[in-house]
């Protein structure tokens, strides 16, 4: 009777588990929504808003930071040293970042000017972070 009722439990453990279980695509939904919920919290110097979009077909979060910064030479130099200090900061203080990234979700990173054009993208995958924390 223990032995059975032992098995039953077992099973019902497994079972749970793996109901409790998130896949990749339930997590980068969940990261997007969270990201999006606090950024009002985010403090950057020159960064007005940050915002996360996720694509779950291809696997993809976009991380956009728009800037008071126009759109010049100094300011693409300036930022192409700032900008991965501050993505690297980031990354350390975010553990589903980095396990979104062990699981094969690729980030791209999008440093606004205030037009909205481009000054610095970055695509974060395995191999990029790996060399943005050393």
């Amino acid at each position: 009777m223990m032995k059975k009722i032992s098995k039953v439990l077992f099973v019902i453990t497994i079972a749970l588990m793996a109901i409790s279980c998130k896949n990749t695509k339930q997590k980068l939904q969940e990261y997007v929504v969270s990201y999006n919920k606090t950024a009002v919290n985010f403090k950057s110097e020159k960064v007005t808003l940050t915002t996360a979009r996720g694509y779950m077909n291809d696997n993809k979060i976009e991380l956009r930071f728009e800037t008071d910064l126009e759109q010049n030479e100094s300011n693409k130099t300036t930022v192409a040293t700032e900008f991965p200090k501050l993505l690297k900061e980031m990354i350390n203080k975010d553990d589903n970042f980095k396990e979104l990234v062990e699981e094969g979700v690729q980030f791209d990173v999008y440093y606004l000017a205030n037009d909205n054009t481009v000054l610095e993208k970055r695509i974060i995958n395995k191999e990029e972070m790996s060399l943005l924390l050393k």
